[in-house]
């Protein structure tokens, strides 16, 4: 989830639903609340780390938090120096990711299909807005910034990273965590978990009242954000910033329309394999259901 959420265009989300874990995530992060304080004072401290299911978010926030920060560096690079690369490999994860969570739907109707499809506009219209050019890097907008990210990033389909980018904070929040700016670093998780404890508890809703509906919704998301993560694009727009070219708007375009080398073979080889990590993670986790 950590290295996905690293990469603006590919959802942490995702992954946790692929690995059959966000239905548990949602849940305990639900379970983080007022009553959470009366059973710590009443029982201490055992009883309440059980009540929100402790070990297993202390064990997801660890694996999240030390793949950011190891990754951050290398993604950062490899983005610069080999994006058409970078980006094929998500595009055939997230494109197995469309065909796992669409499954999970158990009855299509015209509701869900209706939902479906807006749940694709929405998707993808989230992937053609322009991002902003230069925003200043406050406090009260950090803090903003990672509520908003942190929502996107539990949502499949829709990328915390490029929730930053449209707002003009990705490159702050990269650039704090390769330079492990702990303030800044501070005030995004603050507002992150804030934006967690409150959209959480709305999706835990949803799930449980609209099944089908919901799933539908996020398969859409995701078909939607795939024309984020297509390999081949041309800018649009662009500004430089601090001696940097920063990309405001790009779109998607056909191989043989890309200025340079397009390196469809590799391209298409390292969709495939990212298409197969998610077949053989799904696999591994109906075993385990199994078992």
């Amino acid at each position: 989830m950590g290295a996905a959420d690293v990469v603006p265009g590919v959802s942490g989300g995702t992954i946790a639903f692929i690995s059959g874990i966000y239905e548990e995530l949602l849940a305990s992060i639900n379970a983080i609340n007022f009553k959470t304080l009366t059973i710590l004072r009443k029982e201490g401290v055992a009883a309440a780390w059980k009540s929100i299911n402790g070990n297993f978010l202390l064990a997801l926030l660890l694996g999240i938090g030390l793949s950011i920060v190891s990754l951050a560096k290398l993604i950062k690079y490899l983005l610069a120096t080999h994006p058409i690369l970078v980006w094929a490999f998500f595009f055939g994860l997230v494109l197995a990711s469309v065909i796992y969570v669409g499954k999970q739907i158990d009855k299509w109707n015209v509701g869900v299909f209706i939902a479906l499809i807006i749940g694709v506009a929405v998707g993808y219209y989230l992937t053609i807005i322009p991002a902003v050019a230069a925003v200043g890097s406050s406090s009260l907008f950090l803090f903003f910034a990672g509520a908003l990210a942190i929502c996107a990033m539990i949502l499949p389909g829709i990328s915390g990273g490029y929730i930053l980018l449209l707002l003009g904070a990705y490159r702050p929040v990269l650039d704090a965590v390769d330079e492990r700016d702990i303030k800044t670093i501070a005030i995004l998780g603050a507002g992150a978990i804030v934006g967690i404890l409150s959209f959480s508890r709305l999706l835990k809703w949803l799930f449980e009242t609209y099944r089908n509906i919901t799933l539908a919704v996020l398969t859409g998301f995701i078909i939607g954000s795939l024309n984020k993560i297509w390999p081949w694009k041309r800018i649009v727009d662009s500004v430089v910033i601090e001696g940097k070219v920063k990309v405001l708007h790009e779109e998607s375009i056909l191989p043989n329309q890309f200025n340079g080398d397009p390196q469809v073979l590799y391209a298409i080889l390292l969709a495939l394999i990212g298409f197969v990590f998610i077949v053989l993670l799904e696999s591994s986790v109906n075993i385990k259901t199994k078992k």
